[in-house]
């Protein structure tokens, strides 16, 4: 293959200028401030005033929903962006993880703002959309299930009835991010509405359900290597005689599957791209670091195995980040659908390679690497649970090793 050169746009140069000046003038200096008012507040997913304070500037300097894609350009004041274009906005935001709130670029609600651009009717997107991208509520996808291993997306069993002109909901949910927090309003919900059908892949379907219905039970918050990731959240609930009116359904009965797969490409890809972000970072803070501390005579960073272990994070990061390059490109030009081979790859390396990076920087740190008065032990607990999130790596796995023989030895 002949080499690549990514260049971005000058509309994506432009934001990279403008978003990295942001978060030198207002999210680095209020880390501390951040995790003060988080640490203080009673209600651990409300909304902060800081986290307000500083949307409403993202807002006034038009770095709001940077996230939206070309091919729905019209629900954004910048006419939308490339893959390739928003990988480096997404990178910069990776490096404080809370960040990408501020600019409505946040998961679960960019995944679910794009499945309401595709597929949802005029009349939902009144409801719903809008006030999402507007960042005046938020929203939660509720597919995961306790009892069944829900890596094979077939196997949920939720129970969705029609009765008359509406659908009937029974079953329980868990690790539904963004549930938790205080302005969630929607949960989109994907169960088994049609289990006779002899294609399992249309036995499913994908229902706006309003968090405030009667009947959603918001059983406990739910937790990640200790972190309970306020004020976003994850949540287990228990779906008890839910109703909603059949005009809920997105795309139509049988297509949850469908829309499960349009949704989780970029979805997946937006992770990879804010992963990249935090290792960089954590790169950088590192060599700070080894040049700071000495041990036995000698700074830490004139040690070999330090130099060792920050040349390996170096050469890993820059393979983390042609690959999400490479993968954004194909994605542009020829979908998600046709880039799935790179998105797997993608989805299965980023997030290992990124922890890897990570635990070395831990390491380097010393007990203050595994504390909170650094980034890093939250930025490895993301990496962590996205090997889990959106699909496992062993799932990506199978399904790229699978193209991969068909394709060299079919």
């Amino acid at each position: 293959m002949p080499f690549m050169l990514f260049e971005y746009s000058e509309k994506s140069i432009q934001l990279q200028q403008r978003l990295q000046a942001f978060m030198e003038r207002h999210v680095y200096p209020n880390e501390a401030a951040y995790a003060d008012q988080l640490e203080q507040t009673a209600d651990r997913f409300a909304p902060l005033a800081l986290i307000e304070d500083l949307k409403q500037r993202a807002k006034d300097e038009g770095l709001w929903n940077l996230f939206v894609p070309q091919s729905h350009g019209e629900f954004s004041a910048h006419g939308g962006l490339s893959n390739l274009d928003y990988y480096p906005l997404a990178h910069i935001m990776g490096r404080v993880l809370w960040s990408a709130e501020l600019f409505n670029c946040n998961a679960p609600d960019t995944g679910n703002m794009e499945v309401l651009m595709k597929y949802a009717t005029a009349e939902q997107q009144q409801r719903w959309l809008e006030p999402l991208l507007a960042g005046e509520i938020r929203s939660c996808y509720a597919m995961t299930e306790p009892q069944v291993a829900s890596s094979d997306a077939t196997n949920i069993e939720l129970s969705m009835t029609r009765d008359g002109n509406e659908w009937l909901l029974n079953g329980r949910k868990w690790f539904i991010t963004g549930a938790m927090n205080q302005r969630t309003r929607l949960i989109i919900v994907m169960g088994k509405s049609d289990p006779a059908n002899p294609d399992r892949h249309r036995q499913q379907t994908q229902l706006l359900v309003p968090k405030d219905s009667p009947g959603v039970e918001v059983l406990r918050a739910l937790t990640t290597l200790g972190y309970d990731d306020a004020p976003i959240g994850h949540a287990e609930i228990n779906f008890n005689q839910v109703r909603v009116p059949t005009e809920n359904v997105l795309l139509g009965p049988g297509r949850g599957f469908e829309i499960a797969q349009g949704r989780l490409g970029p979805g997946r890809m937006h992770h990879c791209m804010r992963l990249v972000g935090a290792a960089q970072r954590a790169l950088e803070i590192s060599c700070r670091r080894v040049q700071q501390r000495s041990t036995f005579g000698r700074k830490l960073a004139q040690h070999q195995s330090v130099r060792e272990d920050i040349a390996k994070c170096f050469a890993e990061i820059e393979m983390a980040e042609l690959l999400v390059q490479k993968t954004c490109h194909r994605m542009d030009r020829l979908g998600a659908q046709a880039a799935r081979d790179m998105i797997a790859a993608c989805k299965s390396s980023v997030p290992q390679m990124v922890q890897n990076i990570l635990d070395r920087c831990m390491q380097m740190h010393g007990a203050g690497g595994l504390s909170r008065d650094f980034f890093l032990a939250e930025a490895f607990n993301y990496a962590r649970w996205c090997r889990q999130a959106d699909g496992p790596d062993q799932v990506h796995q199978m399904a790229l090793g699978k193209q991969v023989i068909e394709r060299y030895a079919g």
